[in-house]
Parts: C-alpha cells; sequence; structure tokens
C-alpha cells in the first residue's frame, strides 16, 4: 500500500529567542512542517502538522478533527494502551502510534512542539522514524529563552515480567549521558540471523544515521491475523519489514544487518521520551515493549529519590550529545 508523505517547511519563521551565553537552552522548531499518511492499524488517511511552541509547553498533540479540538500532553500517565503500539488519551480523545514520532523528537533534542493531527492515529509513513526526522530538520531547529531541563536517574529502578523462557525486563542506571542496550529474542531464521544485542549512546552515535531508519517489523502470519481483527489495515511493505517462516520479503532487503533490534531501540527512544523531558540514565532491555517501558517511567517517578530534574547553566558540563543541535543527514 503507497503512501503519500509530504514534507516541507512551510518558511513562516517563528520568532526565537537569541542564544543564552552558555546555558543549554530549549528546542523547538523555526517553522511549519506538515505531512501526510495513512495509520498503520486504522488504514485511515491522515493529515500531520508539526508546529513551533512555546517554552515550557513540552510536546503536545491536538486533535484538531473533533468538534472541541482535544490536547494531550505528553506524560508518564498520558498513555492509556499499549497493546501493538503507545496510545496517549485524555478523556475521550486519544492519539494512536506516537512512538516513532517520539522518538524522532527525542533523537533531535526537541523540547515544545505542537503536533496537530486530524485522526486518531499518528501516520505510519515508512515504518521508521526517518520521516519524522525530515519534517522536524527541513522545519529547522530553533533555540528558546530558557533552559533544557532534563531527568537525571540518580539510581537504579528496574521492572520485569514473566519467568524462565517468557522473561522480560527493563531498567534505568544512572549515567551522565543517554544510551540504551536492548536484546531481543525471537525464534525466527531471518530475525536470528542478525544482530540480536545493540547499544546506542546518544554521546557517540547519529540517531539520525544509526537508529532512524530502522523499520517496525512483522511476520505474514500475525499481518492476516491482524487484518482479520481489523488491524495493521494500513500496512505493506513499503512501510514495514515483512516476513514469512523463511525470508525477508521486501524488495530491498534489510537496512542496517541489525535492523530488528535497531526498531526495538528507536521505539524505547520514544516510549520513553513520553515523560516529558530528555533523561540522563543508561536505558538496558531484554523483550521489552511499549508496556513494559511506560511501566518503567511510572515505576521510576514513583520514587522522588530514584530522579532529579537539572539544568546545565554552563552547556559545556553537559553530557556530549546534548549541547549541539543534530545535524542533518
Amino acid at each position: 500500500m503507497s503512501i503519500g508523505a509530504i514534507a516541507r517547511g512551510i518558511g513562516r519563521h517563528a520568532r526565537h529567542a537569541p542564544k543564552i551565553a552558555g546555558v543549554l537552552q530549549q528546542r523547538t522548531l523555526k517553522s511549519i512542517s506538515r505531512a501526510v499518511g495513512v495509520g498503520l492499524h486504522s488504514g485511515q488517511r491522515v493529515e500531520l502538522t508539526l508546529r513551533p511552541a512555546p517554552a515550557d509547553t513540552g510536546i503536545v498533540f491536538r486533535r484538531v478533527d473533533l468538534p472541541e479540538p482535544a490536547e494531550i500532553r505528553m506524560t508518564a500517565e498520558s498513555v492509556t494502551d499499549t497493546r501493538l503500539a503507545s496510545t496517549v488519551s485524555t478523556g475521550g480523545a486519544k492519539v494512536q502510534t506516537v512512538e516513532h514520532l517520539m522518538s524522532a523528537c527525542a533523537g533531535l533534542g526537541i523540547d515544545n512542539l505542537y503536533i496537530d493531527i486530524t485522526a486518531d492515529e499518528v501516520p505510519i509513513l515508512d515504518g521508521s522514524a526517518s520521516s519524522f526526522v525530515f519534517l522536524l530538520q527541513s522545519a529547522g531547529i530553533a533555540l528558546q529563552k530558557a533552559p533544557r531541563r532534563f531527568i537525571r536517574v540518580t539510581r537504579k529502578v528496574e521492572v520485569r515480567e514473566g519467568e524462565g523462557a517468557n522473561e522480560k525486563w527493563a531498567s534505568l542506571e544512572p549515567y551522565h549521558g543517554y544510551k540504551l542496550s536492548f536484546e531481543i529474542d525471537f525464534d525466527h531464521r531471518v530475525v536470528n540471523s542478525t544482530g540480536q544485542r545493540v547499544e546506542f549512546d546518544l554521546g557517540t552515535g547519529s540517531y539520525s544515521r544509526d537508529i532512524a531508519r530502522a523499520r517496525t517489523f512483522g511476520f505474514t502470519k500475525e499481518v492476516e491475523y491482524m487484518r482479520s481483527k481489523g488491524l495493521a489495515l494500513g500496512g505493506g511493505l513499503d512501510n514495514a519489514i515483512v516476513m514469512d517462516d523463511t525470508k525477508v520479503l521486501n524488495e530491498g532487503g534489510l537496512r542496517y544487518d541489525d535492523e530488528f533490534v535497531k526498531h526495538k531501540i528507536l521505539d524505547a527512544m520514544g516510549d520513553l521520551y513520553i515523560i516529558g523531558k530528555p533523561l540522563l540514565a543508561a536505558y538496558t532491555a531484554f523483550r521489552s515493549g511499549h508496556a513494559l517501558n511506560n511501566k518503567l517511567l511510572r515505576e521510576l517517578l514513583s520514587h522522588s529519590d530514584a530522579y532529579e530534574v537539572v539544568t546545565f547553566e554552563d552547556e559545556k558540563r553537559a553530557p556530549r550529545g546534548f549541547g549541539e543541535v543534530a545535524r542533518a543527514w
């Protein structure tokens, strides 16, 4: 199924603050950026408009298609469903599949953003975060007259589920920076032939190059079952890696040798950024997913001695990777 994505900076530049000497500042967009696509599960056409937002706004989805437009601010508590994707809601309004766009915001260091959306699901575009990275960078990134606020993890926090072959877990530990380690365990010939563990450090790697292009993936049997249940109606070979029992069906193959586990890193970055501020922590996970990632955030926030909110009045003291605006591709 083809997806039409329209991405352009409109050029109506937001007024943005000059650089504050030495301070690590918040970031928003310089101008508006738009895209059109379909929802992965609904198959519904959706328009997405990314707009600059004032300092300390955070990232806010706005359901502009509703009779009374609703705003959904990103917090750990805003996540109300984690089956197949991360869904956020307030009152009767919801937005599904927010993790890829949130991942792009985390990777590029966007603090404040209004996301106007005309349906209840973020468009899947190419199944990765690369289209969202392009949209954000097309709009340009503006510094704002307010310090970036980070959640710094001060002691280890961990959540676990299942036992034996069904065990899965995720943890956050103190780290002066942001790095993620993920290990997957799929009993599938194709997945087993690729890298199943990866570590990404925002201070030494490039999100746009190393993570953003990793696509969501699924198996033909799963896709057929989900479609029979009215799900994955917008999914296809141009926005997901699809496998049968023995091979990848996509004509171009994989974008990375370890694309499967890199997509799990992509998802985790998006799920964790829903907390509303960038983390200073080391995230480690085994077979985690949207539900466990959100459970980890809630566990962290339930222990006031496990984290603190910090700023950097001297950006030279900030961890590597946070002090500069992310480069283009």
